[in-house]
Order: C-alpha cells, then structure tokens, then sequence
C-alpha cells in the first residue's frame, strides 16, 4: 500500500486483453472498509481503475472473495498475494483472520501474506510463527507505516523463523503520504546488514525503492540474491526512468510483478505495459510469474 499519487499503473479498459501468460499478483489488499483510515478511502478512489472498486464489496463495506475471484480471473490473474497489515498510526488495522475467507473460497488463485508490527506484536517472531500457521507464503514488515526500523535486532528472531520455513521477508521500501508515514524508515540501505546475515531469507523490497531510492534498491538487488524488488504501485512505462542508471533487462531478472490492487487502473493493463518494454521473452515470464513462483512456497505455478 503506497499512498502516493501517480505511481499507480497504465490505466486502460479492465479485463481487455487479459494476458494470456501465467501471472501472479504480489501485492493486494482487500480489508474491510471498516478497519481503514480515511485515508486509504481517498487513495483507493483516486488511484482504481475504471471498474469501480468499490463493486468487489457488499453495502455493509465486507470484500466478497467471489467478486474479487471474478474480478482477478478477467484480468489474468492465476495468484494473489493477500496482504493484512497491523498500521494503526497510518492506515488501520486489518488482521490476517479477514483474509481467510479468500483463500477458503478460492485456495488455489488466493494465498496470505502475514504482517507483524513489533509496537503491537511482542515479540514479533512468536505472532510471526501464529500468522504463518494460516498458510502464509510470506511475512511483510511496514516499516514506514508502523514507524520502526526494519534492522532493529528485536526483529532479527523473526527473520531466523523465516529463514528456517524458507518463506520470503517483504520490506515497505520508499515513501508513503498516509498520515502518520514516517518515509525515513523506508531507506532500503536500511536493509543493508539485514540481507547479509539473513543470506537465506529473500528479501523483497515493495515498491522498488518508490521515491528517493530507486539506486539504492536496485544496487542491492544487482548485488545480494537474496534481494527482489517488488513493482507494486510502479506504472511499467515509467520503469526504464527510475532505473535509467541500470541495464532495464538484467535489473527485471530480479523483479516480481504486483499491483497494489485496488490503488491501479488495471491489472492486464500493467502487464500488457511490461510487455511493451522489450524486455527478453524469458524474462518478461520470470517478472510476472516465474520470481514469484521461485520465492514464495506452494504457489503451484
């Protein structure tokens, strides 16, 4: 979840020409309307496509995991990471249990993403182990909207329980505008001692370092492998100037597509706009689907 203007997607009808590759989704969020901040509000109105999407709810503010699931399947989408995130200061609080019916409606397209914010979870590695026992492929930290560091050695326990259930990290890297934000604590050179003694654990950067820290992220991709960088809330089109530094082709080896549904304007729209870029064949399937399938367990893809 990124509460940026503009850095949301391509736009583009919804549903048309749904790609006809394998793609996984990374990074969605579907909380009850009722756990979320004004703010979320505004940023979902504003940055959604033209499929409103507010229709995935039911009048009382509840997401129906069938519309969703029709939704994903008309634009492509084979897999979806859920996230729940635990913000109270920024965006709210919207628990991992309020993701389960996704995947009991549909357990093959829908997976859980858990998330741990050590100013409400202590300690952070024994909620981390109780999420996980949902079936999440994947633990997120915010650093951003929980305002705490992500190198803190009181989350260090939590990365030695990922690093022995072999799941995946995802970092909030770059900046938020939610109220409440602290964007200092998304410097992903933050990050720098944790990708070294975790080599393990891969660690996926969301948002790509989004804001002042495009270089920082992809020179730690570029030179840890256990580094990926996650596009959520990036439009393809601008990809080639926040990296303008890189080789656009080799950089994308390390890339894992995703949305930040609902705050993008369609999802085959993006991936119809990464094919636009040129990116080798082999690669193209690898940023949206083939990383994914690589680092989060069980997606079947």
């Amino acid at each position: 979840m990124t509460g940026d203007a503009g850095l949301t997607g391509e736009g583009g009808l919804t549903g048309e020409g749904a790609p006809a590759e394998r793609v996984v989704d990374a990074h969605l969020h579907a909380p009850p309307l009722s756990t979320v901040k004004p703010a979320w509000l505004e940023w979902a109105d504003r940055f959604s496509g033209p499929v409103p999407w507010r229709e995935v709810y039911d009048s009382a503010g509840n997401p129906v995991p069938a519309r969703l699931d029709a939704l994903l399947e008309a634009e492509g989408v084979d897999r979806a990471l859920m996230f729940c995130e635990y913000s109270p200061r920024a965006t709210g609080i919207h628990t991992i249990e309020e993701n389960v019916p996704f995947t009991e409606y549909n357990p093959v397209r829908f997976r859980l993403v858990a998330n741990v914010n050590p100013h409400l979870h202590h300690p952070p590695a024994r909620e981390a182990e109780r999420q996980l026992s949902f079936g999440a492929v994947a633990v997120k930290i915010h650093p951003v909207h929980g305002a705490f560091s992500p190198a803190d050695k009181e989350l260090y326990r939590l990365y030695e329980v990922c690093a022995g259930r072999g799941v995946p990290v995802i970092v909030h890297s770059g900046t938020s505008s939610f109220p409440g934000s602290r964007s200092s604590l998304g410097d992903p050179a933050l990050m720098t001692d944790v990708v070294e003694d975790f080599p393990e654990v891969s660690f996926v950067f969301a948002h790509a370092g989004r804001g002042w820290w495009y270089d920082t992220a992809a020179f730690l991709a570029l030179a840890r492998p256990n580094v990926w960088l996650d596009l959520a809330g990036l439009p393809p089109s601008r990809l080639p100037s926040y990296f303008a530094r890189f080789d656009l082709a080799r950089l994308a080896e390390r890339f894992i597509f995703g949305t930040d549904w609902p705050g993008v304007p369609g999802t085959a729209a993006n991936v119809r706009a990464l094919r636009s870029l040129g990116l080798p064949d082999a690669v193209f399937r690898d940023v949206v689907s083939g990383n994914a399938a690589k680092i989060f367990p069980g997606l079947g893809i």
